[in-house]
């Protein structure tokens, strides 16, 4: 039985799949809750997937991608769901995984993050980081907040995103969102740019090189709220990844700038319930105290996990504080716990001594 991308991506929706994989001589493969799980059609030949492909993808992305082996893009299924695309060519044939946009955006109530995070969203100026491996809802948390501010405040929101993903349509704030490499040539650049463009927000789709990050902070330190995204798993993972970035002779200057400018880091993971069907996010949140703000300045991030144990009156909390709490509440298995847990030691330790 052969299939279309079509019926493929009807499928997607119908099944509320996140992802959809196509690849030569193998049947296409949707990941539901978390499992990739291969559809009972034959494999794929050469011209399915090349015709898959070249269905959703415009003439500029076919050509992108006999030049350089890939292209990422977004697109829209009607009106049930947007996708983000990557095709790509692997042994010569062509593939592509697609995950879905949902068109609703969630509440902070529906993702699982404390309403004290809301407030967050109203400061004048600062950067709020939103952290976490590929696939673990980033997106789906930013566009959230972006969705709050959206309704909220009279604002102007600038959004860089590559591709854009959710799409946000002016209520109280006026929303611009610019698509790398179709509205700008890359994060930096657009950045830079959006300065000029009397912003009092900015999205930063992915934080990914030191001219990026750079912008990001100074942006931040001049009136403007930022939000940005990195695939770091831990708060003390995201303030070092950053500094990191620098070369040794500026690390002084930027620990300085960021200490004064960081608002929040906020880390997730996306786990399989087990309770019943779906996924449930665990977070690690630190807020930005004197306190954290002074080890920043100081070098000494190996003591940011002992704040967040002990912040809880400013809304802190360790990851595997959030995983235990989840795992208590039986929303979570054992094993899920364990493996994505920071200190799985210390976490089974803890259980053996309830």
């Amino acid at each position: 039985m052969s299939i279309n991308m079509s019926e493929l991506l009807q499928l997607v929706v119908d099944e509320g799949a996140s992802d959809l994989h196509v690849e030569v001589n193998a049947p296409p493969m949707v990941r539901v809750n978390g499992e990739l799980t291969p559809l009972e059609v034959d494999p794929l030949t050469p011209e399915e997937t090349e015709a898959m492909v070249k269905s959703i993808a415009s003439d500029a992305h076919i050509r992108t991608i006999q030049e350089c082996g890939s292209v990422d893009f977004g697109f829209a299924f009607g009106d049930q769901a947007r996708f983000r695309v990557s095709a790509f060519k692997q042994r010569g044939f062509f593939g592509t995984v697609l995950r879905q946009i949902p068109n609703t955006l969630l509440t902070m109530e529906q993702i699982g993050l404390p309403m004290h995070i809301k407030d967050l969203l109203f400061r004048p100026r600062g950067l709020i980081l939103v952290t976490g491996p590929t696939g673990s809802g980033k997106s789906t948390t930013l566009a959230s907040m972006i969705n709050i501010i959206n309704e909220e405040m009279a604002h102007h929101i600038i959004t860089v995103e590559d591709p854009i993903e959710f799409y946000h349509k002016n209520k109280r704030s006026m929303v611009i969102q610019r698509e790398i490499g179709v509205d700008t040539t890359g994060f930096s650049e657009a950045l830079r740019r959006a300065l000029r463009q009397d912003p009092d927000v900015i999205l930063v789709g992915e934080m990914r090189d030191l001219e990026t990050i750079e912008a990001a902070i100074t942006a931040a330190e001049t009136g403007h709220l930022v939000f940005g995204t990195l695939h770091t798993s831990s708060a003390v993972g995201t303030v070092d990844r950053i500094i990191d970035a620098f070369p040794t002779e500026q690390q002084g200057q930027i620990r300085t700038q960021l200490a004064a400018s960081l608002v929040a880091v906020i880390s997730q993971v996306l786990l399989p319930r087990a309770d019943k069907p779906g996924r449930v996010a665990a977070f690690e949140i630190m807020v930005s105290t004197p306190s954290i703000q002074a080890l920043i300045r100081d070098n000494k991030t190996f003591r940011i996990p002992s704040e967040l144990q002990t912040g809880a009156k400013y809304g802190m909390n360790t990851l595997d504080a959030h995983l235990i709490e989840l795992y208590s509440k039986e929303m979570i298995s054992y094993n899920e716990l364990i493996t994505k847990s920071q200190d799985p030691e210390s976490i089974i330790e803890k259980l053996a001594a309830l």
